[in-house]
This record gives structure tokens, sequence and C-alpha cells, in this order.
């Protein structure tokens, strides 16, 4: 509960942050900032995609595959 709340507090407020920031930069420099350059909670990690062999090697073989183990 307390995380949706910050979650919901952040999204409010980065909201502000992003009209604040726009009324203040030039338009000839730099692009409109959007609330979700300020949010935290907006910024999700890229998937990686690998295939279902994966599942089968982590809860079957219980091992740690090859393709985890690369950058």
């Amino acid at each position: 509960m307390a995380d949706g709340r910050q979650r919901s507090e952040w999204a409010r407020n980065s909201a502000l942050m992003a009209l604040i920031a726009n009324t203040q930069r030039d338009p000839k420099k730099s692009r409109a900032l959007r609330p979700s350059d300020f949010d935290p909670f907006a910024r999700a990690a890229p998937a990686s995609k690998v295939g279902v062999g994966v599942l089968k090697t982590v809860f079957i073989d219980k091992t740690l595959p090859k393709e985890a183990l690369t950058p």
C-alpha cells in the first residue's frame, strides 16, 4: 500500500516538475521534457528476450542458463 502511494505521489510531482522545467527551457536548444523524465518509477529496465528453454533450465535443471552469464 505504501508503494502505491509513493508511486502516485511521484507521478503527480513529476508532472509538476516537467511543467516547471518546460516553462524555463529554450525551445530551440532542448526538447520538451516529459513527466517520465523525472519519475523514477516510470523507468523500466529493458526486458531481455530469451527462449522458453531458459525456464526449463532454471526451474527444472536448477542451473543458471548461459544466456544470463553473457551481457
